[in-house]
């Protein structure tokens, strides 16, 4: 029933109106542009984490995970593929699983690792180095710096907001 007022949501957010339009402080609302302006431009984020190449041909390039399982290997039907002799045909799959990547070697020749340990299965946490054969990859799910930017956007909302107020309590008295 829309009584007119905020009504919280399950994840504590607050929503109002027939079509749950969600009502977001500015802190939170900078937080998502951040976000979605990271993911957009190729960026690691949280919700969209990245494997870099770290050396060779592959030094820089970005991979995007998405949610699901996602193949790796050297063949051409995987969903990231590796073109490296080193690199199986079908050589790892990376699962989202609630919201935490999990690595899974497929019974590969040269051997799947993380930070130089052989891995059959892991959970990555950002900065794992990841290597399938001899091809190496950084896991991202954040980009460098990208902290410094959120603590300047929670300074510049907290100024707003304090403005915002002060203008309000003006107005009022």
């Amino acid at each position: 029933m829309n009584t007119g007022q905020p009504q919280s949501t399950e994840d504590g957010r607050l929503r109002a109106g027939p079509q749950g339009t969600q009502l977001l402080s500015a802190v939170q609302m900078q937080q998502l542009a951040l976000e979605e302006s990271q993911a957009a431009n190729g960026r690691a984020s949280s919700h969209k984490p990245v494997l870099e190449g770290t050396q060779g041909e592959l030094k820089g390039s970005r991979f995007t995970l998405l949610q699901g399982r996602q193949t790796i290997g050297r063949r051409g039907d995987n969903d990231i593929v590796i073109n490296d002799p080193s690199v199986s045909a079908t050589h790892a799959w990376i699962i989202n699983q609630h919201g935490h990547y999990v690595l899974m070697n497929t019974l590969s020749t040269n051997g799947t690792f993380v930070n130089d340990k052989r891995i059959h299965e892991t959970v990555l946490v950002h900065g794992d180095r990841v290597r399938f054969g001899q091809a190496e990859f950084t896991f991202l799910t954040h980009e460098h710096g990208a902290s410094t930017l959120r603590r300047y956007a929670y300074v510049a909302a907290a100024v707003l907001g304090a403005a915002a107020l002060a203008g309000a309590i003006w107005w009022v008295v």
